[in-house]
């Protein structure tokens, strides 16, 4: 890779990891519900009117929009307002390795190879040993949220990877549409948040009530605009228009490991701007879940629209054809 891409990469990154720190701060002034309202919708609009017709099938875009825009991002959230750090919350956050494993195997009937076992064994190993140290400073409760979120991502890892299938077939896309690449990923994830941002909305409503969220936007500061700004402008507008540009030049297979380190970013600014301590059974269970993460996706062939991991709100892991 070019310097200048390299440097771009990482930049990406960094905004991804450094999004966990923002999520904590943007939890400060809102509910997780009525913040991910938010930051969906902001990231949408007005980027649907600019980004033109979807490039992938409207059942996929629903699927993902559910799946990831309103179970995943729902439940993570949650778990960091329930108490878990923000830079665990990044690793755990990850067990979607393993859960995406299975459902391929189970729904689509792939046949992972030893590699990819291996990786997902290794990530397992570091997700059970961070279990074990749960305690009151990381709440059961939270963790198991942040476990569900990884499953979720897990499902709209399964549907974008359906979104990106060839245009023959009962699974294809019409013939008048073009097969969605690396450089549609912005195309796709505004589409996806025009679709998460509705039933988001009716959600903030029925559980948080109209009441507390006229009262919560009229109580809106500066830097909870920030935080919304942050997560949809900076995390998924400008981190997928890179990320999906740097894909089309030097293809999934070099750019989507750089993903890995995202959790590392978030870890270190969650230490640094939040004072979150590190243990060693941290550094030791980040370690094997970023280990069996890269050890898995060099095991396998990616697809030609592979979507980055978001260990941000924000941000998919890459679509992995086993």
């Amino acid at each position: 890779m070019r310097p200048r891409d390299l440097a771009l990469a990482i930049v990406v990154t960094a905004i991804w990891g450094v999004n966990f720190v923002v999520i904590h701060v943007g939890l400060s002034s809102m509910s997780p519900l009525l913040f991910c309202a938010l930051r969906f919708g902001v990231a949408a609009l007005p980027a649907v009117l600019l980004v033109g017709r979807p490039q992938a099938p409207w059942r996929w875009i629903i699927a993902t929009g559910i799946a990831l825009g309103v179970v995943k991002f729902s439940l993570l959230f949650a778990g960091v307002a329930a108490g878990l750090p923000s830079g665990l919350s990044a690793l755990v956050l990850q067990s979607q390795v393993v859960f995406t494993l299975i459902f391929a195997t189970v729904l689509l009937r792939d046949r992972p190879g030893p590699r990819r076992v291996a990786g997902v064994v290794l990530a397992g190993a570091g997700i059970v040993l961070i279990a074990t140290q749960l305690g009151l400073d990381r709440p059961l409760g939270a963790f198991l949220l942040v476990v569900a979120a990884g499953a979720a991502w897990g499902l709209a890892n399964i549907a974008m990877r359906k979104a990106s299938a060839t245009r023959s077939g009962p699974e294809g896309l019409r013939p008048d549409r073009p097969r969605p690449g690396a450089d549609n990923q912005l195309n796709f994830m505004v589409w996806v948040s025009a679709v998460a941002t509705p039933p988001l909305v009716l959600l903030t409503l029925t559980v948080d009530g109209p009441a507390y969220v006229w009262h919560a936007l009229q109580g809106l500061d500066l830097v909870a605009v920030g935080a919304i700004g942050y997560i949809a402008y900076l995390s998924t507008l400008f981190g997928f228009g890179v990320w999906g540009r740097l894909i089309a030049r030097y293809g999934a297979g070099t750019v989507a490991p750089f993903a890995a380190l995202a959790p590392v970013f978030a870890i270190l600014s969650s230490a640094l701007l939040l004072g979150e301590g590190i243990h060693w059974y941290d550094l030791v269970g980040g370690a094997a879940i970023l280990g069996g993460v890269l050890l898995g996706a060099t095991g396998v062939r990616t697809a030609k629209l592979d979507l980055p991991a978001d260990a941000a709100p924000a941000s998919v892991r890459p679509i992995e054809r086993v």
